[in-house]
This record gives structure tokens, C-alpha cells and sequence, in this order.
């Protein structure tokens, strides 16, 4: 996809843009995935590029520690953004937009997302069901429900961490996100855990 000659900042929700859905359905019909043994999906950042946000980094150092060999494993970035192979980070709209579904109090847009993101995931597994032997997703919040509607959806598994049980030892009911930060080591310690087991198989 194009991007215009001098390409604005996008601070709709993404989910609802037509740029959106332009390269959603480029990186499906189009977009050559080369196989991989496992697909790691991790939330999209408010920072942009993604690979500069501080969560980026934590989860890429992580996954340098656990796969020496790069090609063992393919990042896929997901949520406002859509369904985003790592590497097109930089692709427009994708480097171009400012919105967080955190600060979101309108149920019908947070239920329009989830609708909307759980058949951008459905439709990206089916893409690559033969691309990737093994999957492995972290997320919490709407982002998770998304993952969890779309293997629903599709039958192909996706292990995804946190598990709920971890969830619930680290909620926090008073805090504005009850669930916390995908950055607590306590959830990061685990999802490295899965890594490792996943890498070994």
C-alpha cells in the first residue's frame, strides 16, 4: 500500500479507517510469509514504530535470549493496528497513527473492535495455518478476547499467556488496569517459561 505524498497522523481508531482494511487485505491476499516453526503475536504500542516502544524492547530482548536463531521464530504485531507482520512495521498506516483503546470508555467502540480484531486475527490464522507449526500469544485485556474469538472461530491453537490463573494473582481491582502491565516480570517470567518449553518441543 502507498502511503500519501505527505501522509497525516491518524488518530481515529485505526480499526474504523479505510487504510486500515487496505493493507489488512494486502498482507492477507498478498504478503508472502516465509514458514517458521512458532509465530509470536504481541500487542500493537503507542509508540511508533513499534520496535522503539519500551514494551517492544522488553519482549524483542526476551526473545533474543530464548531463540539464538532468528529464523526459528516470526513476530506478528496485533490489535488497533490489525493483524501486522513485524517487519512491515514501517509499512504506512501502520507507523502513522495515534490511538489507545486503553483510554476507551464508549462500549460500542470497544465492542466494534473486538468484532472487528477477532476477524482480522481469524482471517490471519487461516492465512498461515500452514506457515506455523507452533503459536504463542501475549495479551491481556480486549486484546486477548480478541485472540481467544479467533481460535474460537478458526481451531487453530494459539497458546496464550499470561494464563488466567496468573491473571488472577496479579489483579488488582483498584488500579485503572485491573489486569496491569504486560511488562510485569511476574507475567514476563512466565511467558519466557512457554518460550523456552515451545523453542525445546
Amino acid at each position: 500500500m502507498r502511503p500519501p505524498e505527505d501522509p497525516e497522523d491518524l488518530t481515529d481508531p485505526p480499526f474504523y479507517l479505510p487504510q486500515f482494511e487496505e493493507a489488512y487485505q494486502y498482507i492477507i491476499n498478498e504478503y508472502y510469509i516465509a514458514p517458521r516453526d512458532i509465530a509470536v503475536f504481541i500487542p500493537c504500542a503507542v509508540r511508533k514504530p513499534y520496535s522503539t516502544s519500551p514494551s517492544h524492547k522488553l519482549f524483542h530482548a526476551l526473545f533474543n535470549e530464548v531463540f539464538p536463531d532468528k529464523a526459528k521464530y516470526h513476530v506478528v504485531i496485533f490489535g488497533t493496528c490489525g493483524t501486522v507482520p513485524a517487519e512491515l512495521e514501517l509499512m504506512y498506516p501502520f507507523a502513522h497513527y495515534h490511538y489507545m483503546l486503553g483510554n476507551v470508555k464508549d462500549q460500542k467502540i470497544k465492542d466494534d473492535f473486538l468484532r472487528i480484531e477477532t476477524a482480522r486475527l481469524a482471517g490471519y490464522l487461516e492465512k498461515t495455518k500452514d506457515t506455523y507449526t507452533h503459536r504463542i500469544a501475549y495479551c491481556i485485556g480486549l486484546f486477548r478476547k480478541a485472540m481467544e474469538a479467533a481460535v474460537l472461530q478458526t481451531g487453530i491453537p494459539v497458546e496464550i499467556y499470561p494464563t488466567n490463573p496468573m491473571i488472577d494473582k496479579l489483579y488488582d481491582a483498584d488500579c485503572p488496569f485491573p489486569e496491569g502491565s504486560l511488562s510485569m516480570q511476574e507475567y514476563l517470567n512466565e511467558f519466557r517459561t512457554a518460550l523456552c518449553e515451545m523453542r525445546d518441543r
